[in-house]
């Protein structure tokens, strides 16, 4: 915890129609303000991380509305992360807690171990199970990838930059076929993808209060990409932990790495394309990911890249600064919440009246899907790069809608 962050906090209420958790309970301490308070409480020594002061802390999604909506500049995502690493090592959760997140962190960030056991899933959906595991089963997605991203993916024409592609650990083992979308739409547009192998960045685990862990993890990406010219990010929570690896490793090292991450759809903006994009007529309904519209202020990161697709219609659900759900492991390990953020997400997606809905991170993907499979309403869910990908290929809207996910 560093104590100077929470006196930057003024108490003055803007966080609080953007916090998702207050919106549900008009609960003070569910707010940011509110969690700031029990912090600096707890730092005096006036309360200690009882049961029910982690519940408040627990029941943060991280979903760093309160970054974009401060007008004093508080880091709340260093702070709720400190003090979830001081939750890890100081509270003694119940033993069915430590079960579940033991199980999620031994799955997770293994994308061979998280392939195996997804084939079960539907065994899981089936048969009765504890309540507390049920929302593992519930979430798994009904889709399978089958995509493979090359080590080196050469540049079409003159060569922009070499740039390393993070393949993930969710990512690698759910959505393959963005990692190879990806890879495709970069180099179309004149730069070199090297996808060497590699393991989970460990944002899933610093979000989750496992600093040590998620360190770890990221250590191990410095050395897998010291010879790119940037590193690009396809997962928005992802890009958000690793833009912040200066200050989570302490070193400069870890912020020379930072400076080099850029998210696919912030580089593409950037970016004049080489390659022909042909027409895609489709209503799209572009659901801004949280760690890409508040953590990396980066709000509608591939509208750019996306309004060069002829005849693509974008759209945008109400509530954009509301989150999902998903939030890492929120929505395993506090299903109640993340369903009723979930169906109104959902709702949202559905109001706009498109044909297929967009978003730039896999947790964003699963959840929303998981919400409209409940409605028997379901859209096709893709990434937008992969949009980008097919207008590049020539894929027509009606092959597009009838392979995507559901």
């Amino acid at each position: 915890m560093i104590p100077e962050l929470t006196a930057d906090c003024v108490h003055c209420g803007f966080c609080l129609p953007t916090c998702p958790t207050y919106v549900l309970w008009h609960e003070e301490m569910d707010s940011p303000r509110g969690r700031i308070h029990l912090m600096d409480a707890r730092l005096d020594g006036s309360i200690a991380l009882t049961e029910t002061v982690t519940k408040h802390f627990d029941r943060c999604l991280g979903c760093m509305a309160c970054l974009s909506s401060c007008p004093s500049g508080v880091r709340y995502d260093r702070l709720i992360e400190s003090t979830r690493d001081a939750v890890e090592q100081e509270y003694a959760r119940p033993l069915g807690d430590r079960l579940i997140r033991g199980l999620l962190f031994r799955l997770l960030p293994h994308p061979r171990r998280m392939r195996a056991v997804l084939r079960f899933a539907p065994l899981g959906r089936a048969m009765p199970m504890p309540k507390r595991f049920r929302p593992l089963a519930e979430m798994a997605p009904r889709w399978r990838g089958h995509a493979e991203v090359p080590l080196v993916t050469e540049a079409s024409g003159s060569r922009r930059a070499r740039v390393g592609l993070l393949t993930g650990c969710v990512q690698q083992a759910v959505f393959p076929d963005v990692n190879a979308a990806t890879a495709r739409v970069l180099a179309a547009d004149g730069f070199e993808v090297v996808a060497p192998p590699q393991g989970c960045c460990g944002a899933l685990s610093v979000h989750a209060g496992r600093l040590e862990e998620g360190k770890a993890f990221a250590r191990r990406l410095l050395d897998v990409f010291a010879d790119v010219d940037l590193v690009v990010v396809n997962s928005s929570g992802c890009g958000s932990h690793l833009k912040e690896l200066g200050w989570l490793l302490g070193d400069e090292r870890g912020e020379r790495f930072s400076e080099k991450v850029r998210d696919v759809g912030e580089l593409l903006a950037g970016t004049d394309p080489r390659a022909a994009r042909h027409p895609l007529p489709l209503k799209v309904a572009l659901q801004d990911s949280c760690h890409l519209r508040h953590a990396q202020r980066l709000p509608l990161a591939s509208r750019a890249s996306l309004a060069r697709i002829p005849s693509l219609e974008l759209v945008e659900p109400a509530e954009q600064d509301i989150c999902c759900g998903s939030a890492g492991i929120y929505n395993v390990v506090q299903p109640e919440a993340a369903r009723e953020l979930g169906d109104r997400k959902a709702k949202a997606v559905l109001a706009t009246g498109a044909q297929m809905y967009a978003s730039a991170n896999p947790g964003c993907l699963v959840q929303i899907s998981s919400s409209l499979r409940r409605t028997r309403q379901q859209l096709p869910a893709l990434h937008p790069i992969e949009l980008v990908d097919a207008s590049i290929r020539g894929v027509s809207a009606g092959r597009l809608r009838a392979d995507a996910r559901r």
